[in-house]
């Protein structure tokens, strides 16, 4: 079921976003937004000024692990899909977010404090990744490389192997994750990703920007949330899963 949780009013300056749909607070799991099982937020604040921006779902371990399910219940039919196919995909992503960066800028510089110009070409630089993979991810070939051996012959052939995990920074909060989960989604991989706490906005948007026409349904997990402690260490509580 999707859910939602009470929480203040938005900050003002997210009443210029021509798509409010692009401000998402809750986790993207399974084709839904939702908030974890304890219905706890944390605050995002503008570091301009310290103000509240919004408050986001905080998930635990076991939404942590739903996530990673639903990444390896997707890997095997988005594996099996032709890489043209996974390229169309892709590239249709690449295209909503240009078509969005107005939005996306706006967002990155409340949460992240970078000046609105330098948020504009950090989208367009993010959206290039993304169009990139998606044609290379067309050439996955198998290539002959020259033996070390006499009478050998060697092959390199490139196979999906599964769930990638990534971690993304602060700093560059778009154009890492797209460089590092476009290039995975055009291999036929699925993908765990866990952005920094406190700069969620900026990577909830992409399945926003990514659902519907792009990605089929239940294709993508994001989820917004914070490092906890578990039996196991610390698991990552955020999650995007093709």
């Amino acid at each position: 079921m999707t859910a939602a949780f009470a929480r203040p009013a938005y900050h003002d300056a997210l009443s210029r976003l021509a798509d409010r749909h692009l401000l998402r607070d809750l986790a993207y799991v399974g084709g839904r937004w939702i908030a974890g099982k304890s219905g706890k937020s944390f605050e995002v604040t503008d570091p301009a000024s310290s103000a509240t921006l919004a408050w986001v779902a905080s998930l635990g371990a076991d939404e942590t692990a739903v996530a990673i399910d639903a990444a390896s219940e997707a890997f095997a039919a988005w594996r099996a899909m032709l890489p043209q196919s996974r390229a169309a995909i892709l590239r249709k992503w690449f295209e909503l977010m240009l078509a969005a960066k107005e939005d996306l800028a706006l967002i990155m510089t409340l949460e992240q404090g970078k000046p609105l110009a330098e948020s504009r070409g950090e989208i367009d630089y993010a959206a290039s990744f993304v169009e990139w993979y998606a044609e290379e991810g067309k050439r996955l070939n198998a290539e002959s490389v020259t033996s070390h051996l006499p009478g050998a012959e060697m092959i390199v052939r490139r196979e999906a192997l599964g769930v990638v995990g990534i971690v993304t920074p602060w700093n560059f909060p778009s154009a890492m994750l797209t460089r590092k989960a476009a290039a995975a989604l055009a291999a036929g991989c699925t993908v765990v990703a866990y952005p920094l706490p406190k700069r969620r906005f900026r990577h909830l948007p992409l399945p926003s920007s990514a659902s519907g026409p792009a990605f089929p349904p239940a294709s993508s997990t994001w989820s917004p949330a914070m490092l906890q402690r578990s039996s196991g260490g610390c698991a990552p509580m955020s999650a995007c899963a093709p």
